[in-house]
């Protein structure tokens, strides 16, 4: 029986030895509404709002503490949407380093306030991200740094919520630029008041 070859989510002219910026989405296991709710209209200027569950917030925290564990991991932007989550990553040198990691905190959430490169910054909940551990990072090519840091988010969270949260497969895509980068923050800051319309929408 031949098996259905599965579909090649990394560009193959890329070189992903090299430190760089990328956009994961991760959807939850068949696609269920598991991870929050939004609503629109309940608060000032009809700004959405999105209102984490207990799953939801699980997720929250262990991105806070995987981005505090390395040193050379960055989450610019994330939004937990009901059945997905969105990601803007930079991973900036991986190799070994004998000098202490600056300190920094994780960027912001659907809040739509601009995360600063390497100053404090604000999750959904509006409360101030916790401060990273000084110290080196490990020694990691940067080409198996995003898969495991993905994998550590779905076990780390499979683990803490008692139940498989996740799809299997997630998508990447590689930022290519100043103007990538500003085109995917506007859509994870706008994607909670576009939720009607989104590809992964169930109501």
């Amino acid at each position: 029986m031949n098996l259905p070859k599965r579909k090649q989510l990394r560009l193959p002219e890329y070189d992903y030895s090299s430190p760089g910026a990328y956009f994961v989405t991760i959807c939850s296991h068949e696609k269920r509404c598991i991870l929050s709710t939004i609503t629109v209209g309940d608060g000032v200027l009809d700004v959405p709002c999105v209102r984490l569950s207990p799953y939801g917030k699980i997720v929250e925290e262990t991105l806070r503490e995987i981005v505090n564990t390395y040193s050379w991991l960055s989450l610019d932007r994330y939004v937990i949407m009901p059945n997905h989550i969105h990601l803007l990553l930079r991973i900036e040198d991986t190799g070994p380093s004998r000098t202490p990691a600056p300190t920094r905190e994780t960027g912001t959430g659907p809040s739509g306030t601009p995360a600063p490169t390497r100053e404090a910054g604000t999750g959904p909940s509006g409360t101030p991200a916790p401060t990273r551990e000084t110290g080196t990072g490990p020694s990691v090519p940067a080409n198996a740094a995003l898969p495991r840091l993905i994998s550590t988010l779905k076990r780390f969270t499979n683990k803490k919520c008692g139940t498989e949260l996740w799809q299997r497969s997630y998508h990447e895509h590689v930022i290519r630029g100043e103007a990538d980068y500003r085109q995917i923050l506007g859509y994870i800051d706008t994607n909670p008041a576009r939720w009607a319309e989104d590809r992964y929408f169930s109501p």
